[in-house]
């Protein structure tokens, strides 16, 4: 599984982290297979910056961001965009699937009613 998680860097008393796609069995500074951004708490403000379009990638694929970096995530914006992606995605597809049901039911419901007012006629 990959998790969205911090990757400690810097000194003793002056850590910055990197916000990497990780294999969830790698150690917390260890190989990674992408750099979706960078955070430095020691600044103030704080620092963050983060790649939109290659984290929304990954949240696309099922990676798992960890608590710290959704929260992360949640400031820079991407939470908000990747939920807007999921739902309005989703009501387009229920859109044309009650389109869909519309276009195959109305014209079998309006040959019925007629064909009832036919018969009550006679």
């Amino acid at each position: 599984m990959v998790k969205l998680r911090l990757k400690r860097m810097g000194t003793v008393d002056k850590p910055f982290y990197r916000i990497v796609a990780v294999d969830s069995r790698k150690k917390r500074d260890g190989k990674y297979l992408e750099c979706l951004g960078y955070y430095d708490p020691k600044t103030d403000p704080l620092t963050l910056k983060v790649e939109a379009d290659r984290v929304l990638y990954w949240l696309g694929v099922g990676a798992q961001p960890s608590d710290t970096v959704r929260s992360l995530f949640r400031k820079a914006g991407v939470m908000e965009k990747w939920h807007n992606l999921r739902f309005t995605a989703k009501t387009d597809q229920e859109t044309e699937i009650v389109e869909e049901i519309v276009e195959e039911i109305v014209p079998v419901a309006v040959e019925t009613e007629i064909a009832a007012e036919t018969e009550g006629a006679i």
